[in-house]
């Protein structure tokens, strides 16, 4: 039955071919929308993920990396001395004002760390050297940023919070959910920049021993602060994410957008099973007649359905892999993980098969006696 059903299949290559569009379609849909909402919603967490801290304790209830609120620094000595600490700094982050030359000016979010062990400080830096943050007034700004603050090269001077910054290096890829530009620079620079009093901080960043236990450490760190929130850097990356999920309904945007590429899939391959079924009737018919059972009909159908889930899958795939290749960018990423290109044949696949109950009805309302007439 696997031969008819492909025979009866390459027997229409038009029709054939508009069915594999549909597949095709819903394919590329499903993992590129997706691709960008990960790409996307991943920025919401960019700080935690690019930090190098196993730990992270900000206010209570903090709720969005991007957003927090100030914290004693001195809080810092009772998590230097737990057991398990290697390395425990102040973390400052917050907004501020960057005054273009032009005379305009560009909101920008600061992040200063410790200039000693640069925990939490910029990563994957393109131009540079990552130490030169150590010298006086230095900052670093990231590549894809730079159009919004006028260009500046290496060494050319700004101001923020009506202080002297020079741009010592830029960054690549580390923008964040926000359109806002990071800064990165010390700790100590940071709280000129924000004119906060050097007495705050925004987290503290939590670098473990590699036997530390990652709860026990939590837990001791809770029991010390009691006023603080403690949170690994897993939990606080996703805290961030769903921050945005829920006060944006981004995600029910990008999921509006996938789903209506599955309908137009089913749809497309429904339509074309269904016409082929039509333009069959006497075939069928005739099966019917020199014996084929119903389940073999059936399984002509689903056959067919199968075919075009895996042939429309397999060229599905190879266009997203172009698609990724030739659009993804670091301030538009499309970041297709391997479980989202699995569902997506998963449900392509069960969308055909579903798309092939249409002609399958009609099939069994064939009258083999239309033979003889």
């Amino acid at each position: 039955m696997d031969e008819l059903a492909t025979k009866m299949l390459l027997a229409d290559r038009g029709k054939l071919a508009t069915a594999l569009v549909g597949v095709v379609f819903a394919v590329v849909l499903v993992n590129v929308q997706g691709g960008l909402f990960i790409g996307l919603i991943s920025k919401a967490s960019l700080l935690v993920d690019q930090g190098g801290a196993e730990i992270w304790v900000g206010h209570r209830k903090m709720n969005n990396v991007d957003f927090p609120h100030d914290i004693p620094r001195r809080w810092v000595h009772r998590i230097r001395s737990i057991p398990g600490v290697q390395q425990a700094e102040p973390y400052l982050v917050g907004h501020s004002v960057m005054t273009l030359p032009s005379g305009g000016f560009e909101q920008v979010l600061v992040v200063g760390s410790d200039s000693r062990s640069l925990l939490g400080a910029a990563g994957q830096v393109a131009v540079g050297d990552p130490r030169s943050i150590r010298e006086p007034d230095a900052v670093f700004l990231d590549v894809g940023d730079l159009d919004k603050v006028e260009n500046p090269q290496v060494g050319e001077l700004r101001e923020i919070g009506r202080r002297r910054a020079r741009v010592v290096g830029y960054t690549e890829g580390v923008l964040g959910f926000l359109v806002t530009p990071y800064v990165f620079t010390t700790i100590d620079r940071a709280a000129e920049y924000l004119r906060k009093p050097t007495d705050q901080a925004s987290y503290f960043l939590v670098a473990l021993s590699p036997t530390a236990d990652t709860g026990k450490v939590q837990q001791e760190i809770k029991a010390r602060l009691p006023d603080a929130e403690v949170m690994t850097c897993d939990q606080y990356a996703w805290v961030s994410v769903d921050y945005w999920l829920r006060r944006t309904g981004i995600g029910v945007s990008f999921g509006a957008a996938t789903g209506l590429g599955l309908i137009v899939g089913l749809i497309v391959v429904a339509q074309t099973l269904y016409a082929s079924v039509l333009d069959r009737v006497h075939e069928y018919a005739t099966l019917k007649a020199i014996g084929a059972t119903e389940p073999q009909l059936r399984a002509v159908v689903f056959s067919q359905a199968m075919l075009l889930a895996l042939a429309g899958s397999a060229a599905g795939l190879l266009a997203v892999a172009v698609v990724q290749t030739l659009c993804s960018t670091p301030r538009a990423p499309i970041t297709v993980p391997w479980w989202i290109s699995i569902t997506s044949c998963v449900l392509v696949t069960l969308i055909c098969l579903l798309a092939s109950l249409a002609p399958y009805f009609k099939l069994r309302r064939v009258d083999p006696a239309i033979v003889l007439q």
